[in-house]
């Protein structure tokens, strides 16, 4: 059980919350599990003003896994836009198919039967039974991790990967009401993508600032991370995206060796790459070229 001074730190963050969340459209009680379950995948790595208009559109377009279920995988692919990391679209339309074929079109609540479909990891089962259907969960992201970090360890910043005893205490956190937890976990993600920012916090704005344990230790490591950042021009994930972009933009299937807009890749790493793409399953070679 959380502690007294535990207890009132949560609620802090809970009534900040009340007062401070976003409206973002996969929050309001009208929202399918389904649509949860979009916007945590899109989410993932993936800042909230990119995601929502094409969130938006996907719900228009694909308001049921049977809808995009019905469709081909090049379609999810092409509507995924420049979200990136594209292999997320195909696994949502895998998802949808999987949802359909062994869940009558419903988003399941089981955690096991989350779990098993494609894509879903720990983090997003958790979100969407907690969000989408309001069960009492662990709900441990990047944001999450930090806020806790900071004010109950005095950690700058999350350790590379997720513990047994870090999973452990943050679940001694979590309300035992279920709509508590859901505030508590929503609270506490949007506390670290608001105020308790990896770089520059913005401690005089947060409603933990008196009983940080960061704070208290005078903010140290702020410029120590465990995060690496990954240069991004010339890289094969950059290669892969202009190469995805121009699959998504044309007509018909494309002839992506001399292509005049990737004239300035090194034949070899032009190939590495469209051959991992045809190994994701994303661009499909014919005698004609490749398409999506």
């Amino acid at each position: 059980m959380p502690r007294s001074d535990d207890s009132a730190m949560v609620g802090a963050v809970i009534e900040w919350f009340s007062q401070e969340a976003r409206d973002l459209p996969w929050r309001h009680a009208d929202c399918s599990p389904w649509g949860v379950l979009v916007s945590e995948v899109m989410l993932q790595q993936t800042p909230v003003v990119r995601v929502e208009p094409v969130w938006r559109e996907w719900m228009r377009r694909w308001p049921t896994p049977g809808d995009l279920a019905a469709e081909p995988q090049a379609e999810a692919v092409r509507a995924w836009g420049r979200l990136g990391y594209p292999r997320r679209a195909q696994r949502l339309w895998l998802c949808a198919a999987a949802i359909v074929d062994r869940h009558d079109g419903e988003v399941p609540q089981d955690t096991e039967a989350l779990r098993a479909l494609p894509g879903i990891g720990e983090y997003t089962a958790a979100a969407v039974r907690t969000f989408a259907f309001g069960e009492r969960d662990v709900v441990l992201d990047t944001n999450v991790r930090r806020v806790i970090g900071r004010a109950w360890r005095a950690e700058p910043h999350p350790a590379a990967h997720l513990t047994r005893a870090e999973r452990e205490a943050a679940a001694g956190l979590v309300p035992e009401d279920p709509l508590e937890a859901a505030a508590w976990n929503a609270g506490a993600m949007e506390l670290g993508a608001l105020v308790c920012v990896a770089r520059a916090p913005l401690c005089e704005r947060c409603p933990l600032e008196r009983d940080c344990a960061w704070v208290g230790t005078g903010r140290p490591g702020l410029g120590v991370s465990t995060g690496r950042t990954q240069a991004w021009h010339g890289t094969d994930r950059q290669v892969r995206g202009r190469i995805m972009a121009l699959l998504r933009s044309a007509d018909g299937p494309v002839t992506i060796a001399g292509h005049a807009e990737l004239e300035d890749v090194e034949p070899a790493q032009l190939m590495r790459c469209l051959r991992s793409l045809e190994g994701d399953g994303l661009a499909v070679a014919s005698p004609a070229g490749h398409s999506l």
